[in-house]
């Protein structure tokens, strides 16, 4: 089938994903209106809305700050600056402030409580809030003076949080940047200054990352992504080691805050409750039978960084290790700490705070955590939502899972539905009594694979037996 005819197909098929899923592509007039008179006054004083600190905002345009996004991004929540400070380092982190743009109960307001995140899709993204607020007057967008909640945070020379600021601010970003140039720039060795400042604090915070006990799952994502013509195509994803050492920045920053809520009493968490006493027992099990070398002495967050994703026996592996990552939540509390305060996976406590153009949740924590840095209570209208929040944070986390794995099925059906009877090398992921999950490189495929003798970890030909657009099912049999 011609490339343009198979992108004709996908489009048709995400419009009618989207449609199945009832989710809701325009904002209403009254939204939009609201948020395009932010547009044209983007640093303006938000009248009658209760905002800590926001009478006495810095300054700090003299930061040079920098973004790092995906290519291509408009919605720009974060701009970091870094300037080492003995053998650690201080962050200067704007996050968009998105509370001084959305007026409590207001039609942007009930619109992203109605979404709680964005949503996307690989032909676009329907977003949390209007466009007028979500990429123009709350993005920090290069060269333009911008509202943000500005946190810095000091690190030591062990990779440890030893100090916290944050503070309304006005700031301008002076280059915006994406992850494959930059990582292409260091590479080459001539990186961008900032960059090679973020090189050396995420290496320093993953180094105390894992001395917590930290894990994080080094495999690649199945993402369907733009081909810059006219379609669209299916690959395993690899995370560029730059976008790791940015996601680190945010990390620090979610325990700063998690931090301060505790010591004031009232915020909203994001928890993960411990693995069970015998998941660690399971996993060395595992290990053993699936020949990985671990030795008793070397903790899981160890380990994780010598595995390989691209290996069956290692996917495998960090298929049971999904186990440990099971339950993750918001969790609101005011007056006495919850039961439940850290997030395990982290081995901190934590909270969404670096995110408020494109998650909800995150407007509310860090106006809590601006509170306790102050000294006040937090604005009732933060206070009063703290409750609802989990719940449309789990329905639009559910949503938005939905939306990703259906558009997937769809292009793994429209690309496989004329090879029905060829025969590929997989990787044999799980099993279990129905058959077993394989996973494919080329193309880039994960599905459900029936027949004898499938075992965990092994690499197997298996023959495609389906491969259905319309109902979005590819299916293999073991060959």
């Amino acid at each position: 089938m011609p490339p343009n005819a198979i992108a004709a197909r996908l489009r048709t098929g995400f419009a009618a994903i989207r449609a199945e899923l009832e989710i809701v592509t325009e904002h209403p007039a009254d939204a939009a209106r609201e948020a395009a008179a932010r547009a044209d006054a983007p640093t303006a004083p938000l009248p009658g809305v209760d905002l800590v600190g926001a009478d006495a905002r810095a300054d700090r345009r003299d930061l040079a700050f920098v973004t790092l996004d995906p290519l291509g991004s408009t919605d720009l929540d974060q701009a970091f600056a870094l300037h080492r400070d003995g053998g650690g380092f201080v962050l200067h982190y704007a996050i968009a402030d998105v509370a001084a743009h959305v007026v409590p109960g207001g039609a942007v307001d009930r619109v992203a409580h109605a979404r709680g995140q964005t949503l996307y899709a690989p032909d676009g993204r329907e977003g949390l809030h209007p466009p007028a607020l979500a990429e123009d007057a709350g993005s920090l967008l290069p060269g333009r003076d911008r509202l943000a909640v500005l946190w810095s945070l000091t690190v030591d020379g062990g990779g440890e949080l030893v100090g916290t600021d944050v503070e309304r601010a006005v700031v301008r970003s002076t280059a915006q940047l994406d992850y494959a140039g930059a990582q292409a720039a260091l590479d080459r060795g001539d990186g961008h200054e900032q960059l090679l400042l973020l090189r050396e604090a995420g290496a320093l915070l993953r180094t105390a990352q894992q001395r917590r006990g930290a894990i994080e799952l080094p495999e690649p994502a199945q993402e369907l992504a733009s081909d810059g013509a006219d379609g669209w195509t299916l690959r395993w994803e690899p995370r560029h080691p730059i976008e790791a050492d940015n996601a680190q920045l945010s990390l620090l920053c979610g325990h700063a805050a998690a931090t301060l809520m505790l010591g004031a009493g009232a915020g909203l968490l994001r928890t993960l409750p411990p693995a069970p006493p015998d998941a660690h027992t399971r996993l060395r099990a595992a290990a053993h039978a699936l020949r990985i070398t671990w030795p008793e002495d070397q903790p899981l967050s160890g380990l994780m960084p010598t595995l390989d994703g691209t290996d069956p026996a290692h996917l495998a592996f960090l298929d049971e290790c999904r186990a440990l990552l099971r339950g993750a939540d918001y969790t609101p509390f005011d007056g006495a700490p919850p039961a439940l305060r850290e997030h395990a996976a982290m081995g901190l406590a934590y909270a969404h705070v670096t995110a408020p153009l494109r998650r909800l949740a995150d407007r509310y924590a860090a106006e809590c955590a601006l509170a306790a840095h102050h000294g006040v209570s937090v604005p009732g209208w933060a206070r009063d939502a703290l409750t609802a929040i989990p719940d449309e944070m789990r329905a639009s986390t559910r949503l938005a899972g939905t939306l990703h794995r259906a558009c997937i099925d769809l292009s793994e059906a429209v690309l496989l539905e004329h090879r029905v009877g060829e025969r590929f090398p997989a990787a044999v992921v799980d099993v279990d009594d129905r058959g077993a999950d394989v996973r494919i490189q080329e193309p880039p495929i994960l599905a459900r694979c029936t027949g004898d003798g499938l075992e965990a970890g092994t690499r197997r030909d298996v023959v495609l037996t389906e491969a259905d657009p319309a109902t979005r099912v590819v299916r293999f049999a073991a060959g």
